[in-house]
């Protein structure tokens, strides 16, 4: 199990390409396992979301979050689960996009194609999750809304 957690570490610390959020296999066993605070903590940095975003992502308190970094605790499969979504997304939307600043750009951005709504404010659920990514398949092949 630790070779999963640290290969997700790995592919967040320094960007490599192929990694977790490829296998289904790899993703289900940490999952299950719990993503440790520490790499969430590595993937988070890299992004612009605020302790109260990932409480609303997660279904869990902020004071939760505080207490799983106060004991580097590892995350329930369910918030497990939804951070690894989350990374998959990304890396997803970094490659489509061509960088993480220009992704990101694009999840603060209203979205026609989405109904009017911002692609960040989806992450709270794993059908919106699913939708970022179908959305974000139209626009690596082209077809715009």
């Amino acid at each position: 199990m630790r070779y999963f957690s640290d290969k997700l570490h790995v592919m967040y610390t320094f960007n490599t390409s192929q990694s977790i959020v490829e296998e289904p296999a790899a993703m289900l066993s940490l999952s299950r396992s719990g993503v440790k605070f520490d790499v969430f903590q590595a993937f988070a940095d890299k992004l612009s979301y605020t302790i109260k975003q990932w409480s609303k992502y997660l279904h869990i308190t902020e004071r939760t979050i505080q207490r799983y970094k106060k004991e580097n605790k590892s995350f329930e499969p369910m918030q497990s689960e939804r951070i690894i979504e989350i990374m998959r997304l990304h890396a997803h939307g970094e490659e489509v996009f061509g960088s993480a600043d220009t992704f990101n750009t694009w999840m603060q951005s209203t979205s026609i194609a989405l109904g009017g709504i911002k692609p960040i404010d989806l992450l709270d659920s794993g059908f919106g999750i699913d939708m970022l990514l179908d959305e974000l398949g139209k626009i690596e092949h082209g077809i715009l809304a």
